[in-house]
């Protein structure tokens, strides 16, 4: 820990790896982002499918987030951090899934399975049940795109810097977001909803268009986010030792 490099590591990685677990567990919220701010709805229409809004999963409040630090890790630690922290934060989703899978198989204890409250009489283990028994698919559909987009992220991210080399932060950790997001916005719903349940393909590209130009959006407003980032992490490691890993970082990833 008396390494800075090392601890930076494992800050960055922590946060990644939380943020990213709990997306996938807050993501089986599906709220509305008009009416959350009292908008009229947007009345998209794609492919055919109309009268189209903004209802997105309570995930996409963290996954921009998750991104926004690959894209730092990817600054500060190349491809092999990225990826050795995009394995790891997989492995441990896959994990709690199972977790969960077992919590949700155990017999409730009766007196916990009805509980009043101020929404009337609930059945615990029912509502137990449904919020955190998420389908085989959503999950095998929501693992696969976040692999597939956080190297398809790492990937461009370092095409990028090719042509911009050190300077033009913005250009390549946007610019990878924006690939990336848009790969995992419809592997995600391919898999999920045509494979796992029958979903027409049209419904699955208008609404992965729909969660696009959110992500997109957002991608956008966050960008200042990332010369905040970098500004802490230099006056943390010093102007000199921030520089050079970068550049370490940059020569092994190419």
């Amino acid at each position: 820990m008396k390494d800075k490099k090392t601890t930076l590591f494992y800050i960055l990685g922590a946060f990644f790896i939380a943020n990213a677990l709990l997306a996938e567990f807050i993501g089986v919220k599906i709220f509305s982002l008009e009416n959350t701010f009292n908008f009229q709805p947007v009345n998209l229409s794609f492919f055919g499918i109309n009268k189209l809004s903004f209802n997105l999963t309570a995930g996409v409040l963290l996954w921009p987030v998750v991104f926004i630090m690959t894209d730092i890790i990817n600054e500060y630690f190349g491809k092999r951090g990225v990826r050795f922290l995009s394995f790891t934060a997989a492995g441990l989703i896959a994990y709690a899934f199972l977790m969960v899978f077992m919590a949700v198989k155990l017999t409730p204890a009766e007196f916990w399975i009805e509980r009043e409250t101020s929404y009337g009489i609930i059945n615990m283990d029912n509502a137990f049940n449904t919020v955190y028994g998420q389908g085989l698919w959503i999950i095998i559909g929501s693992l696969t795109a976040f692999l597939i987009g956080q190297l398809v992220d790492v990937a461009v991210f370092h095409f990028v810097r090719k042509f911009t080399g050190s300077s033009l932060i913005w250009l390549r950790a946007t610019g990878s977001t924006f690939v990336s997001q848009f790969i995992d916005s419809f592997v995600v719903l391919f898999i999920a909803f045509y494979i796992g349940a029958g979903w027409d393909l049209t419904l699955v590209l208008a609404i992965g268009v729909v969660n696009y130009i959110y992500k997109f959006f957002i991608a956008i407003v966050l960008t200042p986010a990332l010369y905040i980032l970098h500004y802490f992490i230099d006056l943390y490691l010093g102007k000199e030792t921030a520089h050079q890993l970068i550049e370490e970082s940059a020569s092994a990833s190419s």
